[in-house]
């Protein structure tokens, strides 16, 4: 296999384009509160230069790895695990990491839609003023009736799943480019204007410490740990969608540098968030580790009490929504790219059955929160066990096979005609993706399943 066909789906317009494409999907929900906060709690400045260390060793090269595979077998990942194992003269079992991906890529969608409908949901709240001089006690009463009202949460996921198949359906070009190409700039934008309100509207200097300011103590295994764990799950490795994304790319684009520039961006979104959020955190009293509390209740009671916090309430709630949407279409593509590939199906029919599939597993998260709550199996409902499943099981162990095919199973010839680049360069690479990577993630799920802590 030359590597030199084009997608039936079509191709990105530029390098830009697939890299504001695969930092949508790396950046979500998850990134603008837990990356903030993991990196204040766990020595500030010295935890991000422990973070880039892991981004460089483990993140990227997987990344790479997951590029070169879209590229070179430009089908969904199923199909080009498919035809590159085949190629190669291996085993037509490695087909199973493509569906592990698209499974994992699915199953996340199904429960993302639904806490992407709370952020959506409070637009609209946080914009009437509901919140305007609100109490802790009433934030949290409405978060409450929010999550525990079936029919309310059913309507938001709906109106989210729409959302991202109404892009999907639409194309690679008519789609998928135009959409990022409008909502990047416009999370980048709304992250600027947040940072520049809570610079003067909360304790700035206090985050910034908080974020930047080096304390070498924290520093032990347990850091290596959180910091490997967040650089795997921040770049969107494992699920997917860089391989679907990377099927689009050009021939003429560098792997190793377009990965090296998403990585970048998406640790510097994810820091542009933490000095927006926490300045106002810390002005105000909150609970910086608090999670989807923090953001849905505590900052809620913040902006309900700041000079102008309804107009910037609801321009954050905007940009969780974007990060949300940017991330969920690069969940759905790929099961839509197979529909279409081994059905023979058109796009439209594509995304709305693989759309109303993940919505209709979605609804088992809708109703863990009201009216199946009670219903759990070893202590965790269905939306506990979809999180579990996909985050802790599926995508470290699809990131690992990912590794070990790029590394091993795949020739060197092959995978240095994708990357293009120096010898020095494919070389680091391959020592990364076949010991030090797959080592890395073997920690990150040893970590997440209590094995090692």
């Amino acid at each position: 296999m030359a590597g030199n066909q084009v997608s039936i789906h079509g191709q990105w317009s530029s390098r830009w384009v697939f890299i504001l494409a695969a930092t949508g999907s790396a950046v979500g929900l998850g990134n603008i509160w837990r990356f903030p906060y993991v990196t204040g709690e766990n020595g500030g400045g010295a935890f991000v230069l422990v973070y880039l260390a892991c981004v460089l060793t483990v993140g990227l090269p997987i990344m790479m790895a997951e590029i070169l595979i879209g590229r070179r077998g430009r089908q969904s990942p199923i199909n080009s695990m498919k035809d590159l194992a085949s190629a190669e003269g291996k085993d037509s079992s490695w087909q199973a990491v493509g569906w592990l991906g698209v499974a994992a890529g699915f199953l996340i969608l199904s429960f993302y839609s639904v806490v992407a409908g709370w952020s959506v949901a409070y637009v609209f709240q946080v914009g009437a003023g509901s919140f305007n001089e609100v109490t802790a006690e009433s934030s949290s009463q409405y978060f409450d009736a929010l999550t525990g009202s079936a029919n309310r949460l059913t309507l938001w996921h709906s109106i989210f799943m729409l959302m991202v198949i109404a892009v999907v359906a639409r194309g690679v070009q008519g789609g998928l480019e135009k959409a990022v190409k409008w909502l990047m700039p416009a999370l980048f934008v709304l992250l600027v204007v947040m940072v520049g309100y809570a610079a003067t509207t909360g304790d700035f200097a206090g985050a910034f410490k908080y974020l930047f300011e080096p304390d070498f103590s924290k520093i032990n295994g347990d850091t290596i740990l959180a910091a490997l764990g967040q650089a795997f799950f921040s770049l969107s490795l494992g699920m997917g969608s860089i391989i679907v994304y990377g099927a689009y790319l050009s021939k003429n684009a560098s792997i190793p540098q377009t990965a090296l520039i998403i990585g970048g961006v998406d640790t510097l979104v994810a820091l542009l968030a933490g000095l927006a959020i926490f300045p106002i955190v810390f002005a105000y009293g909150l609970e910086p580790g608090s999670g989807a509390g923090l953001v849905f209740v505590s900052l809620t009671i913040a902006f309900g009490q700041m000079p102008g916090g309804q107009l910037f309430g609801s321009l954050f709630f905007m940009l969780l929504t974007v990060a949300a949407w940017t991330s969920a279409i690069s969940l759905l593509e790929p099961v839509t790219a197979w529909l279409v590939e081994s059905q023979k199906w058109n796009r439209i029919k594509a995304a709305f059955v693989a759309g109303f599939g993940a919505w209709l597993v979605g609804m088992g998260s809708v109703l863990s929160f009201n009216l199946w709550q009670d219903l759990k199996v070893s202590g965790k409902n269905f939306f506990d066990w979809s999180e579990f499943l996909s985050t802790t099981i599926m995508l470290p162990l699809g990131g690992l096979c990912i590794a070990l095919f790029a590394g091993w199973a795949m020739s060197k010839s092959s995978t240095a005609e994708e990357l293009e680049s120096s010898a020095i360069v494919i070389g680091a690479w391959r020592i990364l993706v076949r010991y030090v990577a797959p080592l890395g993630v073997v920690a990150i799920f040893l970590n997440a399943i209590g094995v090692i802590q």
